[in-house]
């Protein structure tokens, strides 16, 4: 079991930690690092870094193949999840553990050690409302998990695990779905339970404003290895950055000057409906023009995803027309769009934008079948598709061991270059880009924007959909805030300030 410490006091060591996944993929090499109760301590690194590999090593998912872990000096061996639990250590992983169906109460106490047992609900429910009232969280416990927002979901994550004790929670890239003030709220709530519990917070994030607005400490990993530690105070970001990537990086991007040509989509009074049947689009018009990139900038949630899904073919349109290049493909199919030159990036990765178990090259396949430089009397020719998936890859420098190397081993910056590199090179007219740098660290998303960029430059149209608004006022020619489905206005991106867009994005905005 855990006790008590001492603030400042070393919690959690780690030693040699190593860990190589199948296909020769090198996550962890030889990482040793230091953990003191009482601080914040932020594990910063890439897309592929290693530093979600390290939390599930800490937190008993995943067992190293070499190295040691410490937990208050005494070596231990987790060799579940459990055994993590009852050392006093939780964790709130970047994917949602929770039952949507079940209430808040009811996930909270799900997997306790008393949940088999006949429970007390009215003494439960207070030491939940104790714990809510100690960090300032706000929350309704008899919520169903699916009527809440990613925020309110990031807390009941956080309230089980401090209901079973945790000493030492650790954090895997916990604001990559939040909004803006969601974060702002979350990280507050942080900095709160840092200061009262003798406790331990590791951090792990791409994000550098949240490093510098929380921790206390950083350390950098850099394709599995340990390349910087330092004191938050003592750092800079620029630096910090640099450290990340092994390079310089540029924080703005200088948009290519290309003369705005014809007509490529015109969208009138388009309305869709969302997967819960109520009506999520709301009789949207727009055009999108050769060489021009079409900004929406929203809060998730307010009919981008329906938008994308119904430019895509895969969502079913209830009112409107969709014109592209003077043609009425509303209800044209989705390899129809793909023959036509749409291309489409999702904001799902995995499952949507590449399948987890097949290889590089049998995703890139997946843009190739119906193509008849790789289709002879229906067969697959797979000399030519081996040929052309290595140069892609290559050029959109994809690191993996090889092309069989399966997406699922992919971090997600690979990933994302994955998807890329299966549709910008098919995409001709129009390209539909989703969410495309959410979730990814700095090198990543300077990659994506600059080949959104390039896109623009060739006298391709494309669609950004973003909740960067930042990225949205970099490298959009004309910018839409999107509120509950509407566009707010249709602003060009030389009269666009970022205050008043952020208002429009979130209901904010008045005239007056």
């Amino acid at each position: 079991m855990h006790r008590e410490v001492g603030r400042g006091e070393a919690i959690l060591e780690v030693r040699g930690l190593t860990k190589i996944y199948p296909g020769g993929v090198v996550a962890l090499d030889n990482v040793d690092l230091e953990f003191k109760s009482g601080e914040i301590h932020a594990i910063l690194g890439e897309n592929g870094a290693g530093k979600t590999t390290l939390m599930n090593i800490l937190f008993g998912v995943l067992q190293p193949d070499r190295g040691e872990i410490y937990v208050h000096g005494r070596k231990v061996r987790f060799r579940s999840p459990l055994d993590a639990i009852n050392m006093g250590i939780g964790m709130v992983h970047q994917q949602r553990k929770l039952i949507p169906a079940h209430t808040v109460l009811e996930n909270i106490i799900l997997g306790h050690p008393e949940a088999g047992k006949i429970l007390d609900f009215k003494k439960v429910r207070r030491d939940i409302e104790e714990l809510c009232r100690k960090y300032g969280f706000k929350i309704d416990l008899d919520a169903r998990v699916w009527q809440l927002s990613a925020g309110e979901q990031q807390l009941v994550e956080i309230l089980r695990a401090l209901y079973r004790g945790a000493k030492i929670l650790i954090l895997d890239e916990p604001t990559s779905v939040l909004t803006p003030l969601e974060t702002e709220a979350f990280l507050t709530s942080l900095k709160s339970m840092s200061r009262q519990e003798i406790a331990l917070v590791p951090f792990v994030t791409h994000k550098l404003p949240e490093v510098f607005a929380i921790s206390d400490r950083v350390t950098i990993l850099r394709r599995g290895k340990v390349v910087k530690r330092i004191e938050t105070k003592d750092a800079t970001m620029k630096a910090l950055a640099e450290h990340m990537v092994g390079k310089e990086v540029l924080f703005v991007l200088s948009k290519p000057k290309v003369s705005i040509g014809g007509e490529i989509l015109k969208v009138e009074n388009l309305s869709a409906m969302n997967d819960k049947g109520l009506l999520a689009l709301k009789n949207v018009s727009f055009t999108i023009r050769e060489g021009e990139i079409f900004g929406i900038a929203g809060v998730s949630g307010n009919g981008q995803q329906e938008l994308a899904e119904v430019l895509a073919g895969l969502r079913r349109v209830e009112t409107g027309r969709i014109i592209f290049m003077g043609r009425d493909i509303t209800n044209a199919s989705v390899l129809e769009r793909l023959k036509m030159g749409i291309g489409y990036i999702p904001s799902e990765r995995l499952g949507v934008g590449v399948i987890g178990g097949f290889s590089l090259a049998e995703n890139i396949l997946m843009s190739l079948y119906f193509d008849k430089e790789f289709v002879n009397r229906g067969l697959l020719n797979y000399k030519k598709i081996r040929e052309y998936a290595e140069k892609v890859i290559s050029e959109f420098e994809v690191v993996a061991p090889s092309i069989n190397t399966k997406a699922a081993y992919l971090s997600g910056g690979n990933l994302q270059r994955l998807v890329l590199s299966r549709v910008i090179p098919k995409t001709s007219k129009l390209l539909i880009a989703n969410l495309p740098t959410t979730g990814l660290d700095i090198a990543a998303t300077e990659y994506v924007r600059k080949r959104l960029l390039e896109c623009k430059e060739k006298g391709m149209g494309v669609l950004l959909i973003s909740d960067d608004l930042d990225e949205v006022l970099q490298i959009s020619d004309k910018i839409a805030p999107i509120y509950e489905g509407r566009f707010v206005s249709i602003l060009q991106a030389e009269e666009a300030q970022k205050e008043v867009v952020g208002a429009m994005m979130t209901g904010a905005y008045s005239e007056r």
